[in-house]
């Protein structure tokens, strides 16, 4: 039952051999890379991972190109950013064995400015990895999802995901997500309304610190709750401008 590990990479430098340190416990470690020039291609060669070149599209296209050039049973996606363990490794080699289950959610650990995080729903963060060749397909440019055919499952052990390692990394990835997020609420004919403005980052802060037991983490969840509803609040002026922006006469 041959089971590959594969990583999306660009410019990983700095992540790249420890991650492929963390998973060759797999049966092979591909290195699925987006023409890096920073050194990861000779960094991950070196820590005996094969490497494969691939021009990046969207995340559900590398995904899917990497699933296609894979031909082990099994698949598990690892990103750069992120390390197994052994634990892992023994429940993965335990359910693969599993012949009515195509697909494996991983619940990860997510630390975020150094500490780990628990509310504010970053944990269990399941993540669909683990998949059986043949039966799955990612869909969606951005926060992209599996088309799964057939059952799918939990792993209980988890993924260790160094998530943002600094306050300006956050808030570089969070205002791209908010513009995604805004055009995909424009081009579904979402028009925001005045109270949108207010009510819905609040909700949204009530929702992580309370709801999703943010509080839990202390000053740390405040402030993340705090970002996120902030961010919240900035979908929505942001799907407002695109309005405005169709509005005025050319």
């Amino acid at each position: 039952m041959q089971l590959v590990a594969v990583i999306l990479t660009k410019n990983e430098a700095r992540h790249v051999a420890a991650c492929v340190e963390s998973v060759t416990w797999a049966d092979e470690v591909l290195i699925f890379d987006d023409f890096s020039q920073d050194g990861t291609v000779e960094l991950a060669q070196a820590a005996g991972a094969r490497v494969v070149q691939n021009p990046f599209e969207n995340f559900a296209q590398q995904r899917n190109a990497a699933l296609d050039a894979v031909e082990a049973e099994w698949i598990f996606f690892v990103d750069a950013d992120e390390r197994g363990t052994l634990e892992l490794d023994r429940e993965i080699r335990r359910v693969v064995q599993q012949k009515d289950v195509n697909g494996w959610w991983v619940p990860r650990h997510n630390y975020i400015f150094g500490r780990l995080t628990r509310g504010s729903g970053w944990y269990p963060d399941y993540q669909m990895r683990l998949l059986r060749r043949g039966c799955a397909r990612y869909e969606r440019e951005v926060h992209e999802v599996v088309a799964l055919e057939g059952a799918e499952g939990y792993l209980e052990n988890v993924l260790i995901h160094y998530n943002y390692e600094t306050v300006a990394q956050f808030h570089a990835k969070q205002d791209r997500y908010t513009d995604y997020d805004a055009r995909i609420l424009y081009k579904a004919g979402v028009r925001p309304k005045l109270r949108n403005y207010i009510l819905q980052p609040l909700r949204h802060f009530f929702w992580r610190f309370i709801s999703l037991k943010g509080y839990q983490d202390g000053l740390h969840g405040l402030r993340l709750g705090l970002l996120l509803a902030y961010y919240n609040g900035q979908m929505y002026w942001r799907l407002g401008k695109l309005w405005r922006e169709e509005a005025q006469p050319e």
